[in-house]
């Protein structure tokens, strides 16, 4: 499947980059991630892989600080958006999150609310007052940008919940974009899909590139490949933590990566 060229960069700038330096993370005593160090490129994408219990998904929540939701979760190190640290002293969370979207395993619409209603409602929880006709504006915009608006223009005010799978996670793609953040993060959100709507959500986050950053957790090679520029693969064993064995440009890591590990685990020899 080919995807899409991506649409065409702004101005220099005008894009957020996100980095961590030395991240570790736990959960009560146990600890799940060991001093992780990544630069995620401003209007990219970027593919978390590796197997299941690496710590992928508790990365990608430390990134918009939903780790700390969790009460026994504990984290060292830094987060950097635009050089500036998210967990620093001061910085509220829902800032953080507002400008650092997430999309997540699964489709969340509000089934009963309305199309229109669900788009508008990342709005009311980030706290942002507008009017009704930018409002109007914001959701036809955001559901261009997350490739639903063909499909739903003339039902608007029908329940989000009456969508399709993959349409109700472009509804939530769009939601997060209503906010205007400047990363977006993915938690395997085709795993659910079938092959069709997976294909449509791989075309949105294309179209995306280029206009935020984008972090992506997937267990689907071919889908690493095809929507990401920069890869890094993770692993622990039952005695280590979660820490990146490896990272780079995707074609080179899945082409000709350096450690043997990675070159069994992308070619399907264990994971």
């Amino acid at each position: 499947m080919e995807l899409p060229a991506a649409t065409p960069a702004p101005a220099p700038g005008e894009l957020s980059g996100l980095e961590t330096r030395g991240v570790s993370a736990w959960f009560g005593t146990h600890k799940v991630l060991e001093r992780v160090s990544l630069t995620m490129q401003a209007g990219q994408v970027t593919a978390l892989i590796g197997p299941s219990g690496c710590g992928k998904s508790t990365y990608l929540r430390i990134l918009n600080r939903m780790h700390e939701m969790t009460g026994t979760a504990a984290l060292a190190g830094q987060v950097l958006l635009d050089g500036e640290d998210v967990y620093a002293p001061g910085r509220r969370p829902s800032d953080v999150r507002r400008r650092i979207g997430m999309v997540f395993q699964r489709p969340n619409p509000f089934p009963s609310m309305s199309i229109q209603d669900n788009v508008a409602s990342g709005l009311k929880l980030a706290g942002i007052k507008v009017g009704r006709e930018e409002r109007a504006h914001l959701v036809e915009s955001s559901l261009v940008r997350a490739g639903l608006w063909n499909e739903v223009r003339n039902r608007l005010r029908t329940p989000g919940g009456a969508l399709s799978g993959g349409q109700q996670q472009r509804l939530c793609i769009a939601r997060s974009l209503a906010v205007s953040p400047d990363v977006l993060l993915m938690d395997e959100p085709c795993s659910a899909l079938d092959p069709t709507s997976t294909r449509r959500v791989e075309e949105t986050i294309a179209e995306l590139r280029g206009r935020l950053t984008i972090v992506i957790v997937t267990h689907n090679m071919q889908q690493a490949q095809r929507v990401s520029q920069s890869c890094a693969f993770f692993l622990a064993t039952h005695d280590t933590p979660g820490r990146i064995v490896e990272t780079g440009d995707t074609a080179q890591l899945f082409g000709d990566p350096v450690d043997p590990r990675t070159a069994d685990y992308v070619n399907g020899r264990f994971g």
